[in-house]
């Protein structure tokens, strides 16, 4: 059959099966719908080669508190009224999850939903996990709650912008001049490596100036392609990624970072920064002093506890203190209130 992606695979289920079935055993329920949490057809990326596992008709439902104790016969019913192939792909219902929005917030992002969150507390959210809630699809939302979760998780406070964007020049600053100088007395290998780290530290600004978030890095690259500075940069991120020699290293970033202070500039949050490169010191290569920059959008921090933590260092979220998978995704599913069908 001719592939469906998953949004609407899964939109076509919970019209076609659960939905009835839900409206047949239990007309009283009051639930949502919707399809949320980690798979490529969340954030719409899959293609059929991601059918070949973990991929295929499933919802999320979120019971209010009080239905709860109805999971287990839900489950059920459901299990006895999905079809064996749905459009041409084998039905499991054991991917389709019962839960509870306060019980989904906490498994992505480890949060009490009684009580929101400080604005320090957006640090500690990894973007992928933010995606998971905020990307996908919802189907059906009775009391509107998950609408107010994504609204809510929409994108970073404004504080928690400037400082995530300051970390990030910050970075850049700390490394753009040591690629350089590797270069220069011939490690030409540890300055591809300083290069990469560079690219990916640029690509992470430019999510954070378009206020999209980023996604871990299976999809790093396909969704930066969407952002609509990438056709400006791409083929100079390209050339620095690729280049055999420093220099055309350093001239591939001189142009990199013009585009990325115009950006930058045309956001007006602090005052103009420059759109040259200039030189390091006495040394012979250009850089963007990205340190300058980060200590301009510090500068215009305003909540209290942000503004210690941005004094005491530019460190910047969880994203750019690690890359760690692991540490990074830690929740998957563990929460006792949430059961497979």
């Amino acid at each position: 059959m001719t592939f469906i992606n998953g949004i609407e695979l899964c939109r076509r289920f919970h019209t076609e099966v659960v939905e009835p079935t839900l409206k047949e055993t239990y007309p009283f329920l009051s639930y949502s719908s919707a399809l949320l949490g980690p798979g490529s057809e969340v954030l719409g990326y899959d293609t059929e080669m991601s059918t070949d596992h973990d991929w295929g008709p499933r919802v999320y439902l979120f019971l209010n508190e009080q239905w709860t104790g109805y999971a287990e016969q839900i489950k059920a019913s459901l299990h006895e009224k999905a079809p064996d192939c749905f459009y041409g792909v084998p039905v499991d219902t054991g991917m389709s999850v019962i839960t509870t929005v306060p019980a989904f917030l906490e498994s992505r992002l480890a949060l009490n939903s009684d009580k929101p969150p400080e604005l320090a507390d957006w640090l500690t959210f990894p973007s992928q996990s933010l995606l998971e809630i905020t990307r996908g699809a919802v189907y059906r939302d009775d009391r509107g709650q998950l609408s107010a979760l994504r609204k809510q998780f929409e994108y970073y406070p404004y504080d928690i912008w400037l400082y995530l964007m300051a970390s990030t020049w910050q970075r850049i600053g700390q490394e753009e001049h040591l690629m350089l100088r590797s270069g220069f007395i011939g490690d030409e290998l540890g300055s591809a490596i300083m290069a990469s780290r560079l690219v990916r530290d640029c690509l992470n600004l430019c999510f954070l100036m378009e206020r999209q978030y980023a996604p871990y890095p299976k999809w790093f690259g396909t969704a930066f392609k969407q952002l609509s500075c990438s056709g400006a940069l791409m083929p100079y991120l390209w050339t620095a990624q690729t280049a055999a020699v420093w220099r055309e290293r350093e001239q591939a970033f001189i142009r990199v970072y013009a585009h990325l202070s115009r950006m930058h500039n045309e956001l007006r949050i602090t005052e103009g920064i420059p759109g040259e490169s200039a030189y390091f010191y006495d040394r012979p290569f250009k850089v963007m002093n990205g340190g300058g920059i980060a200590s301009l959008l510090a500068g215009r921090i305003e909540d209290d506890a942000v503004r210690r933590i941005a004094e005491k260092s530019l460190i910047g979220g969880i994203d750019q203190i690690t890359d760690n998978t692991d540490f990074r995704k830690p929740h998957v599913l563990r929460d006792s209130n949430i059961w497979n069908i």
